[in-house]
């Protein structure tokens, strides 16, 4: 049976990198792939290292090939790809564990044709965080190449490693790489796909680490006149691209900004500039606590194994970390009093109602305070606006997440004898705080 997803990765003189590639595809949660390596000619250990990988795991493909260019490698991958959609690595850079997950999800549940995704630009051990689209519902091709026209330069549109394909439409329309483009390639494919597809996603979740300084177009040997006239040939393909996608009026209306490609493209891709310490951007756990023995250590990794989940959708969706837990509290139970819901959510009453304003603020909750007619605490009565139906829907995908996660490798036996047995000490727990 054919797998889900493909996913590419061209090789070349990678030895040092390529290890941490693979296993970061190799330990996904999303399990349905096949990974393709390609050889391109490697002069050091590469070819050994991509062997090694494929006997260790049935997931792995490998292909050695003769020299010719990473478009060209992506093409051999291209022809030998059997999964629905097709993920792009390069062999320097490395992925979240939820990537693939990430990308398959929002695909499958939207519909989609393409779904791009913010990502991690590193240098050494510092980190930032790119994205460009905000907006969360699906987009139309013409509502996708309006926001390419605002970046017509961006990593974010051009590249191929931040976005899932589905490999129906690439092999419908015989798309492939231009192996005599060495600039750009990516972005031309990019082009060529849109041009086909109806429905674009933007997954607002950092899932891609970018490590690679890619090199110039000075850097690979060629000289002023023909760097210009390369850059007019993608011009001039970008510039046909929206002509096509845009009527006759429309097109003249934003011509000027199609135009600024030209400028932005002098800069060979900007990135933006790293802010954070690697390691910090992301849920982290010691490994003196993932070791720890004792119910309070039990206690703590659940909390962050429930945390390591709410994070993509708290950055998908604008929010801090304990804003989508308080969310997650206020939908899976409904204390009466401000005091309740404080000790539920684990806040002080301060940071309680700091956290409620910011999500009313956002218009994802409303609440109203009830006066007790015996003179008690006032209730707490708390709403959804049909605005916090998609924010709730990550919250509870999160939720489900984490419950799949805990109970990963069990069972329907060995489930319905952890069923029983958590239900005798719940009810152990609920004797004694009675």
């Amino acid at each position: 049976m054919n797998p889900t997803v493909s996913i590419i990765v061209p090789v070349y003189n990678a030895e040092a990198c390529l290890l941490r590639c693979a296993e970061s595809v190799l330990g996904q949660e999303y399990a349905d792939f096949e990974l393709l390596l390609a050889d391109d000619g490697s002069r050091d250990g590469s070819a050994a290292l991509c062997d090694a990988l494929a006997t260790r795991d049935s997931r792995v493909r490998v292909f050695h090939k003769e020299n010719s260019g990473v478009s060209d490698t992506r093409n051999l991958c291209l022809d030998q790809a059997r999964g629905r959609y097709l993920q792009f690595l390069d062999a320097d850079d490395w992925i979240t564990p939820n990537a693939t997950k990430l990308l398959v999800r929002a695909m499958e549940e939207h519909r989609c044709d393409l779904v791009v995704s913010d990502f991690y630009r590193v240098v050494g051990d510092r980190v930032s965080h790119k994205g460009d689209i905000d907006e969360t519902q699906v987009l139309s091709r013409e509502e996708y190449a309006a926001h390419m026209m605002e970046n017509p330069a961006d990593f974010y549109y051009g590249v191929l490693w931040n976005k899932l394909y589905r490999r129906d439409l690439v092999e419908e329309h015989r798309l492939r790489m231009d192996p005599a483009i060495s600039w750009c390639e990516d972005f031309m494919f990019n082009l060529e796909y849109i041009r086909h597809a109806r429905r674009f996603l933007a997954l607002q979740v950092p899932i891609y680490y970018y490590v690679k300084t890619k090199g110039s177009l000075c850097t690979q040997g060629l000289n002023i006149s023909k760097t210009i006239q390369m850059k007019l040939e993608v011009f001039e393909y970008y510039n046909q691209f929206y002509k096509t996608v845009l009527d006759e009026e429309e097109y003249e209306r934003r011509r000027p900004k199609i135009y600024r490609f030209l400028i932005d493209a002098a800069e060979d891709g900007a990135v933006p500039p790293v802010s954070a310490k690697l390691g910090s951007e992301r849920v982290r756990v010691s490994p003196a606590a993932l070791e720890g023995e004792g119910l309070l250590f039990d206690r703590f990794r659940e909390r962050k194994l429930l945390d390591y989940y709410l994070e993509a959708a708290a950055l998908k969706n604008g929010l801090t970390l304990q804003e989508a837990r308080l969310l997650l509290c206020l939908r899976q139970a409904s204390p009466s009093t401000r005091r309740e819901l404080a000790d539920f959510s684990g806040l002080s009453r301060g940071a309680l109602s700091m956290l409620l304003n910011r999500l009313e603020g956002k218009e994802l909750i409303s609440v109203t305070e009830l006066r007790d007619p015996e003179g008690g605490e006032k209730r707490l009565e708390t709403a959804f606006p049909p605005s916090a139906a998609p924010v709730l829907e990550d919250v509870e995908d999160a939720w489900r997440d984490f419950t799949a996660a805990r109970l990963s490798g069990l069972g329907p036996e060995e489930r319905e004898q952890y069923d029983r047995l958590a239900g005798r000490v719940r009810e152990n727990i609920r004797r004694v705080l009675q």
